[in-house]
């Protein structure tokens, strides 16, 4: 059966790239009410590793594709739903020897009884509306299968696992917890410069106890333009209620993270980001603290205004767990070959330390293929 449904998702996406290679040009609006859109990625990963008995220094592949379909009944209203489908988990499935995954995308593995919920590829499904108070005052209020990474630690240069960094670390928070794909609700309030935004979520038996939770997060930003550009600085608190084991494994806790999120365009050419956060260690975790940050190089510089090089580095402390401390730096370019289709070659160096014995070290080389439509 698994087979089956292998060479299925492969049929599909390979209709999909056959339509999209040969079409004269692309267009996501069918009606003025009706849209579809989505991406279409693969990766090829090769790691060279030391210090890790078990694990070979070798290669894996995978390919997701996510399809949107977005309805617009008026200019206040909006149903939307995500699928994702996947052939293969690259090296996520166990072949890595480190902690964090080398590419943080929706592989194979992860859209089949998602959450425990026994639902397959059906990642969102949500219906929002906006009340309009004014030119730039507005309060959006969505509930359905959402995404709380959709509206929380937001970061123009570091949070698309399909065109920017790949790995886990560099995507978003590896601290931080927020859930993907379950029933919640979000309320986006913009006023000006000031965004907040808030996530209810209650989530399947994902707890290492295979306990369900609920999930509670919040963000606070401001926009600021100077003449250097636009950037964005961000609070994010997050929270879960009380179903996660202690270290000891005797009565369960919460989890809470404090984490910021900052971007800035430094000119037309350059930008920086950087995230950094706390988490508590009441329950048992693997990191406690995050300090993360990079720079962005637009293709402007040598005259490819579409293309850009992104250089990022992660430093991780270990939690109350095995790990005592994770460092990640990685780098990519991103050449995008037409309006559709991007190349990114990617190179990543990781290290974990244990707390007690030497822990895995090496390189992971990269080349990844999206096609955004």
């Amino acid at each position: 059966m698994a087979l089956k449904k292998k060479w299925h998702i492969m049929t599909i996406v390979a209709i999909m790239i056959f339509s999209l290679c040969h079409a004269s040009g692309y267009a996501t609006e069918i009606t003025d009410k009706f849209s579809i859109g989505g991406v279409l990625s693969g990766a090829y990963q090769y790691q060279d590793v030391s210090d890790a008995p078990g694990f070979d220094s070798k290669g894996k592949g995978a390919m997701t594709f996510q399809p949107e379909l977005s309805f617009t009944p008026t200019a206040n209203d909006e149903i939307f739903a995500k699928f994702g489908f996947g052939a293969g988990n690259a090296l996520n499935d166990g072949t890595s020897p480190f902690t964090l995954a080398t590419w943080a995308a929706t592989l194979e593995a992860d859209v089949q009884d998602i959450n425990g919920r026994n639902r397959d590829y059906l990642l969102e499904a949500w219906y929002k509306h906006t009340f309009q108070f004014g030119e730039t005052h507005s309060l959006g209020v969505t509930g359905g299968l959402i995404d709380a990474a959709g509206y929380l630690d937001e970061n123009a240069y570091s949070n698309d696992e399909f065109t920017q960094f790949m790995n886990e670390a560099l995507v978003n928070a590896s601290n931080a917890f927020a859930p993907s794909f379950d029933i919640g609700g979000a309320l986006e309030w913009e006023y000006s410069n000031f965004a907040v935004k808030g996530v209810i979520m209650q989530v399947g038996d994902t707890t290492a106890d295979q306990r369900a939770y609920h999930f509670y997060g919040a963000q606070v930003g401001y926009t600021l333009n100077t003449g250097l550009g636009e950037g964005n600085y961000r609070l994010i608190i997050e929270g879960t209620s009380e179903d996660f084991a202690d270290p000891q494994g005797t009565k369960f806790e919460s989890l809470g993270i404090v984490l910021f999120s900052f971007d800035q365009q430094l000119g037309e050419k350059l930008g920086a980001w950087t995230r950094f956060g706390w988490q508590d260690d009441k329950a048992e975790i693997n990191y406690h603290s995050l300090y993360s940050g990079g720079v962005d190089i637009s293709g402007k510089l040598w005259g490819r205004e579409d293309d850009n090089i992104g250089i990022g580095y992660a430093y991780l402390s270990g939690g109350n767990a095995t790990i005592d401390k994770t460092q990640v730096a990685e780098a990519y370019a991103r050449c995008v070959l037409n309006e559709i289709f991007a190349l990114t070659l990617d190179v990543q160096w990781m290290e974990d330390d244990y707390v007690v014995g030497n822990g895995p070290k090496g390189f992971i080389y990269g080349v990844r293929m999206a096609v955004e439509f």
